[in-house]
């Protein structure tokens, strides 16, 4: 079966223009990659949809790092309350003719600590 030129000519620019053609289904103009997905508030624009996002997840990294200052800050003061009895202690069983190399390293652990407690609780 042999075509002709013409009817070879109709039937490609038909099936080339069926390609080129928009489906039915959807609006002229209309891309389905451009579509909106709809988050948790479909009526902001996407930038305030993020800005949200990025403050709910700021405000509990902040809540997160304030929870683990207070748990470092209760640890530490323990710390310092047992290093101080510990001193006192030690300070206790010395005359004033003897001060032990030790007690002297443990007031100095004390201060360190001290400082570091301090400088958590202005960063609060």
């Amino acid at each position: 079966m042999r075509f002709k030129p013409l009817a070879l000519a109709v039937l490609s620019l038909l099936i080339t223009s069926a390609f080129a053609l928009p489906s039915f289904s959807q609006a002229p103009g209309e891309n389905p990659a451009q579509v909106p997905r709809l988050g948790p508030n479909p009526g902001l624009p996407p930038d305030d949809r993020q800005d949200q996002q990025r403050a709910k997840i700021e405000k509990e990294m902040a809540k997160r790092a304030n929870h683990e200052r207070q748990v470092q800050l209760q640890r530490d003061t323990d710390n310092l309350l047992k290093l101080a009895n510990e001193l006192k202690q030690d300070v206790d069983k010395s005359n004033e003719n003897t001060l032990s190399l030790e007690v002297v390293k443990k007031a100095e652990e004390i201060e360190k600590l001290a400082r570091s407690v301090k400088e958590k609780m202005k960063a609060h």
